[in-house]
């Protein structure tokens, strides 16, 4: 699938995984998940978002904040003594009005004040658990070309992946947003490796998941080199191998490998 102009907005995207999406915007928006790698991967992002959201509550507040209920009964005990000792005078339903407007302001500012934290502090939620990236963010890594000369890619032996420096691999997180995850469940790719004429450039770098079930390193490694040989096989344009891995790696895998799903490869 090549890269698609128009994509699902995030706004629509939380909206589906909430399950509150317009009904009548839910088939359109299935059918375009249904042909886009970019935007599943983004729902899923948003997906693992949520769970740790839900997961970082769990551990920060819950173990915290007493049980409602019994703080409810407690509350009602003590205000039906005082509304008993101070009968004939004391407005009552009134009162009862603005104790319960009173807890739910107070759930409301510790909402709001677990909201900002969580927003502010992302990395906590990552450090937990690393989100395993498939697909690269188009806005951070669009691709970035060094070469389009046929002769010089495949007149040399086959040039690897160079390693990319550790500042430049901890700035490539950041961007990502996952300052604090493990490095070793990671690889910073190329996009466009250098075998098929790809640049040293931070907007052709990515944090690939090693560890992800299906759609990991490994199996880009495999597109990388079929693309190469199919290039200097004379099969296949240099410019079309770099168009095609940048817009959608695993499309082109399907691509020229003729499978909905990665071969067995070696470890």
């Amino acid at each position: 699938m090549q890269y698609q102009e128009s994509h699902v907005s995030d706004q629509d995207l939380a909206l589906l995984a909430d399950g509150e999406l317009d009904p009548g915007r839910t088939p359109e928006v299935a059918a375009h998940l249904a042909q886009c790698w970019f935007c599943r991967a983004r729902k899923q992002d948003i997906e693992n978002a949520i769970v740790d959201f839900v997961r970082v509550h769990r551990e920060m507040l819950d173990g915290r904040l007493p049980p409602p209920a019994p703080m409810r009964a407690m509350l009602k005990a003590r205000l039906a003594q005082i509304a008993e000792t101070n009968r004939g005078w004391w407005p009552w339903p009134m009162l009862q009005t603005w104790c319960y407007a009173g807890a739910a302001l107070l759930v409301v500012v510790l909402a709001g004040t677990f909201w900002s934290y969580w927003r502010e502090n992302p990395s906590r939620a990552s450090a937990r658990r690393p989100v395993p990236v498939s697909f690269p963010e188009p806005s951070l890594t669009p691709g970035a070309v060094a070469t389009v000369n046929k002769d010089l890619i495949c007149g040399t032996p086959r040039p690897k992946n160079r390693a990319v420096p550790a500042s430049l691999r901890r700035q490539v997180f950041e961007e990502y947003g996952i300052p604090s995850a493990e490095p070793r469940a990671y690889e910073v790719d190329y996009l466009i490796t250098p075998a098929l004429g790809g640049a040293d450039d931070i907007r052709n770098l990515w944090p690939q998941s090693s560890t992800a079930a299906v759609w990991n390193a490994r199996v880009k490694d495999a597109l990388e080199d079929r693309l190469h040989d199919l290039v200097c096989e004379g099969d296949l344009d240099l410019k079309t191998a770099q168009r095609d891995i940048a817009s959608d790696w695993i499309a082109a895998y399907k691509k020229y490998f003729l499978t909905d799903q990665p071969v067995a490869v070696a470890r």
